[in-house]
């Protein structure tokens, strides 16, 4: 084993980083980043699954979920905001992982302000941080959590979220190491909500954020979690990717100096990111005349690395049970983008997934793996289309839309923001009112969310 571990490494590096010294571009990306995830937790905040959540805990506490009433205990906020933030696929996505960090981080790091009167740099470092680990973690085996079965926003997302937490709690790197080394025990989430479009992913960013939270108050108090939790014969790597061999350069060189979160992409549609490229790929295609109902087939070139989530069964995703499933149909999405000319909250409701214009386009959707494909590093889209009178019209999508190649701008992140509020029920003085924290948040004495209760 490594003298000293990997944990201790990064716990070492996270004790340099200061709020003062974040490079611009992050500083922006994180208060973006509040705003987007804001506009999320309000978007869900009356749907059932939210409302499962809230009435599993116990009310009361000094910590908010965002647009509900009272007040909770860290944990029970940190649940709420991150399955409400991550609940219709919306959130930020991490290319390369791929990894959801925002709906993790933010929940976990803006209850541990409250409950312990942070400043908004006390919070800005540990969500630049948790941030950071995050998607760092997703770069050491790329794919490999997936096809182990496992969601690597829950499982690196915990770890995630300790990082964050201690940093803003300022922890001493011992002691960070430690909460690293507990987080590793409460890690967890399988995929198998993909064989009904089930909840449960839903839940993982909210849980993976508690439980960062728990672990970095158990490190505080002097629990001792173990140091190889990265790299042990039993660690974290074993037990979800099944190898210890990684690129833990990718994890540790640089950290603090080069920070790769400020890559993180927002999403244009509330569907799973890989389906992101084929539905503008389908956008363009409609926008050149092409009527869904003259089309006879619709083949897809595609990566291997996610046919397993978003392509098989290819009978289940050409007929998706509920809406929910369809964010994880690239058949689907693919018909969301030809017969509606989008792929917004409305269309992922379960009763627009009974359309028979859209199952009609999904039955004619088809694939093949591209071994060139770039996936993880780049997301793209293929579509080639045959249509009744024998024509051939193909449309690409060569990255993608809202990463790093074609972002999305600070406006039109607001407007997301502002369409999201109003789709939750707020008014748009409500929403102009938490654009405004948003500007000074990072910057005030003490990070105060109940204005936004309710």
């Amino acid at each position: 084993m490594p003298d000293p571990a990997h944990a201790e490494r990064l716990a070492t590096a996270i004790e340099a980083v200061s709020a003062e010294t974040l490079p611009a571009g992050l500083r922006a990306l994180c208060e973006t980043l509040l705003v987007d995830f804001a506009g999320l937790c309000v978007a869900a905040r009356r749907l059932d699954y939210v409302a499962s959540v809230m009435a599993a805990l116990d009310p009361g506490g000094p910590c908010t979920a965002i647009g509900h009433d009272g007040g909770f205990d860290p944990a029970g906020a940190a649940i709420v905001n991150g399955t409400a933030a991550h609940g219709e696929d919306f959130d930020d996505t991490f290319e390369g992982g791929p990894v959801h960090a925002g709906a993790v981080i933010l929940p976990a790091v803006l209850a541990a302000a409250e409950r312990h009167g942070l400043s908004g740099a006390d919070a800005l470092r540990g969500i630049a941080v948790g941030l950071e680990v995050t998607c760092r973690l997703s770069l050491v085996v790329p794919k490999a959590v997936h096809k182990a079965g496992f969601h690597p926003t829950a499982v690196f997302g915990a770890m995630g979220a300790a990082a964050g937490v201690g940093a803003a709690l300022r922890l001493s790197p011992e002691r960070l190491a430690s909460a690293l080394g507990i987080a590793g025990s409460m890690a967890s989430g399988i995929i198998e909500y993909l064989a009904e479009g089930t909840w449960t992913k839903r839940l993982h960013p909210g849980w993976a954020a508690q439980s960062g939270y728990r672990a970095a108050m158990l490190a505080k108090s002097g629990f001792v979690g173990p140091r190889t939790v990265l790299e042990g014969k039993h660690g974290l790597f074993q037990g979800f990717a099944h190898g210890r061999e990684g690129d833990w350069a990718a994890l540790l060189d640089g950290f603090g100096k080069t920070w790769v979160a400020e890559t993180i992409a927002f999403k244009p549609y509330a569907c799973g990111t890989m389906t992101h490229p084929y539905i503008d790929c389908a956008r363009q295609l409609a926008a050149t005349g092409v009527d869904p109902a003259a089309i006879t087939d619709l083949l897809c070139d595609t990566a291997e690395g996610y046919v397993h989530r978003l392509w098989e069964p290819l009978a289940d995703k050409q007929r998706v049970p509920n809406g929910y499933a369809g964010k994880f149909s690239i058949p689907y999405c693919i018909a969301a983008g030809l017969v509606l000319g989008d792929a917004g909250l409305d269309a992922f409701s379960d009763e627009r997934a009974k359309d028979p214009r859209l199952s009609a386009v999904a039955a004619k959707v088809r694939y093949r793996i591209d071994p060139d494909d770039p996936y993880p590093k780049r997301f793209t889209g293929h579509i080639r289309a045959t249509l009744a009178d024998g024509r051939v019209v193909e449309a690409r999508q060569p990255h993608f839309r809202g990463g790093a190649s074609e972002p999305l701008t600070r406006s039109e992140i607001d407007a997301k923001f502002l369409s999201n509020a109003r789709y939750g029920g707020w008014p748009d003085d409500r929403s102009q009112a938490f654009l405004a924290f948003a500007r000074q948040a990072f910057t005030a004495e003490r990070v105060n969310l109940t204005p936004f209760r309710g």
